[in-house]
């Protein structure tokens, strides 16, 4: 089978494939259009997000078996109409999961205890001790929306702490040691700190918006590691003011390119983005939660040995 690279991943992907008997053909630089032209000649393709596999796209791919992706979500492909032309897709959740995890983790400690705030301060000579007093996470409710791979791991990182976890999913029976299985609306009365980690869809795209914000009981910290156009930037930041949420972490925006590789067209930042910015409550991470060098490998190595497993 001959094999379409479309990124640049770890090189044990094509090593692994490479071994496998399979052929290996890499390109990283040709827009969509060139590749629609050549798609035909391949078997498979491995991408990341540089850009949108559509149905014009899947109408020229006329031989594709496969589409692996090396990461989590499928958003960046028509996944139906792939799957309507037998097309498989596979994905390697399991790859960045402990990454992501942690750097849930690590948001999380960061605005509980104001250090970014405080390290500013102490930089710039300002010695403020009761103005950064932070909270603990012993004893507080973390409720946990989307409870896959990376709900998981983030609830698996929280159990060294003597706080109490909830998750709410579609799916039923997910829950496990680490967290209870509620209701939405149970999670909203008891959460202390809420963490997304739910996949871009219909279903949540603008789903963390003033109405869902306003039906927690309690002001809350906001995690998202997840997709920022789960989240209305606008109503995020009216939050903020009204200290209805206390602080977020935010590996990912809403103004986010697809691809993820840059934040927008233009230079000059949104006026929405401008005023989220600004909030020292609020932590802001390139969307590398999953971005390791470890998972960086592990992802590679996952996505081959599916590949292999399935089509060797």
């Amino acid at each position: 089978m001959t094999v379409l690279h479309l990124d640049t991943n770890h090189p044990i992907l094509i090593a692994t494939l490479k071994n496998a008997g399979f052929h290996n053909h890499e390109n990283y630089t040709a827009g969509k259009s060139q590749i629609e032209r050549e798609i035909y000649q391949y078997d498979g393709i491995v991408i990341r997000s540089r850009f949108k596999i559509d149905k014009q796209f899947l109408d020229a791919a006329k031989n594709l078996k496969f589409i692996a992706r090396v990461g989590a979500g499928l958003e960046s492909i028509d996944c139906e109409y792939a799957e309507k032309r037998g097309i498989k897709l596979i994905a390697a959740p399991e790859g960045n999961r402990n990454a992501v995890g942690e750097h849930a983790l690590g948001m999380l400690l960061s605005l509980l205890n104001n250090l970014t705030r405080a390290n500013h301060q102490v930089k710039t000579g300002h010695w403020e001790r009761e103005a950064n007093r932070g909270e603990e996470l012993d004893g507080k409710t973390v409720g946990i929306i989307g409870y896959g791979n990376m709900g998981k791991a983030f609830a698996k990182k929280l159990k060294g702490f003597d706080c109490t976890v909830l998750c709410y999913d579609i799916l039923e029976n997910v829950g496990n040691e680490n967290a209870k299985q509620v209701s939405l609306e149970t999670l909203q009365h008891e959460a202390d700190i809420l963490s997304l980690h739910v996949p871009w869809t219909p279903l949540t795209d603008n789903m963390v918006d003033s109405s869902f914000i306003e039906k927690f009981r309690k002001p809350f910290w906001f995690i998202n590691t997840a997709r920022g156009k789960c989240v209305v930037t606008s109503d995020l930041v009216k939050a903020l003011k009204s200290g209805k949420i206390k602080g977020a972490g935010l590996d990912v925006l809403e103004f986010e390119k697809l691809s993820f590789e840059s934040l927008f067209e233009s230079e000059e930042l949104p006026e929405t983005l401008k005023e989220l910015v600004a909030f020292d409550r609020v932590i802001l991470s390139p969307h590398i939660a999953g971005w390791t060098f470890e998972s960086k490998e592990k992802l590679a190595r996952i996505i081959a040995n599916k590949i292999v497993a399935q089509f060797a």
